[in-house]
């Protein structure tokens, strides 16, 4: 449901997380057979950009947001065979196994989420019904970490 396509309704939720992992905001479910950058373009990347370039933060997603924009680092596309493209250099790699580790901690965000809030598994409700279930698993999980609404620590 919330990590990727569903048969029924499902839907696609683009989550914004801390460095260490702690989810801070949710976008609205968009249908589930929405494209992830489409989604993200719609809710979250205006906002990742301006951190971006004002702030100097990037922002670290996986190989469906290549060409997503300013900002935005992505892994290097693995060489197809059929067409002759050189393999990958060391560089190229080390720099995948580090994006690795890294967006691992950002993942920890949808885990916190999904994992403690079971009501968002396996959900076959329709995208609105969803979008305020998700939404109310954020402010709860706030709650329950020691989060006020305005992402300081109480």
């Amino acid at each position: 449901m919330v990590l990727g396509k569903a048969r029924c309704h499902g839907g696609v939720v683009t989550a914004v997380t801390m460095p260490d992992g702690f989810p801070i905001q949710v976008s609205p479910v968009e249908s589930g057979r929405m494209h992830d950058l489409v989604a993200a373009r719609r809710h979250a990347l205006k906002d990742l950009a301006r951190a971006a370039i004002e702030l100097d933060l990037p922002t670290l997603a996986d190989q469906g947001y290549l060409n997503a924009g300013h900002g935005v680092i992505t892994p290097n596309r693995t060489p197809r065979t059929r067409w002759a493209e050189p393999e990958l250099t060391v560089d190229q790699k080390t720099h995948d196994l580090l994006l690795r580790g890294l967006r691992g901690r950002g993942e920890r965000g949808f885990v916190l989420l999904v994992g403690r809030w079971k009501a968002l598994r396996r959900t076959t409700a329709s995208p609105r019904k969803i979008t305020q279930i998700v939404a109310a698993a954020l402010t709860c999980t706030h709650y329950e970490h020691g989060w006020n609404t305005d992402h300081t620590p109480r």
